[in-house]
């Protein structure tokens, strides 16, 4: 009698389990590569510097930096402020030295660990810039890939490209 009851309670258990099951299971697209180079210097007519912008330029795309590929094309989404953006202005740009750890796709960095503050790799130490550390909502700080790539327009700013999220910040080299 023990025996029948084991299997109608898991018969009824395995049952109740079904729609848990049957559901799709939709995940998050994953981002295209990383951009094969970083944003060209900008030229044109600066779009004004504001307060955190909306940065969705389309649905279902990150209210963050992020870089869109159309035909082959990177567009650096977000970097259009110009050189003279006071919110990435440094009174000493390369305080600390030059990264000279590599750029581009080809070197990809595990996140050692840190936060927006100071966050590290291979031995690099980088800080986010204060008007960026909002964008890095969602980071993981100890295991994400980024990929650092030169800003023309920020004299002492890199951008670190997250290849998880698809999203981009301002960083600060602080030394090795």
């Amino acid at each position: 009698m023990k025996v029948k009851a084991y299997y109608a309670a898991l018969a009824v258990a395995m049952l109740a389990s079904l729609p848990a099951i049957a559901q799709r299971h939709e995940q998050a697209p994953r981002p295209a590569p990383p951009p094969s180079h970083g944003p060209g210097e900008f030229h044109g007519t600066p779009r004004a510097p504001q307060d955190h912008p909306n940065l969705s330029d389309r649905q279902g795309h990150p209210n963050a930096p992020h870089v869109d590929r159309h035909d082959g094309h990177d567009n650096w989404v977000g970097h259009d402020t110009g050189r003279d953006d006071a919110h990435y202005h440094l009174d000493r740009p390369y305080e600390h030295g030059r990264f000279n750890g590599g750029f581009g796709p080809s070197h990809r960095w595990r996140l050692g660990g840190g936060g927006p503050g100071r966050f590290w790799f291979n031995g690099f130490y980088f800080s986010v810039a204060p008007y960026d550390v909002l964008y890095t909502d969602g980071w993981l700080w100890d295991s994400d890939d980024v990929v650092i790539y030169d800003d023309p327009d920020h004299p002492g700013w890199y951008l670190a490209y997250n290849t998880r999220l698809g999203t981009y910040v301002h960083v600060e080299y602080l030394g090795a």
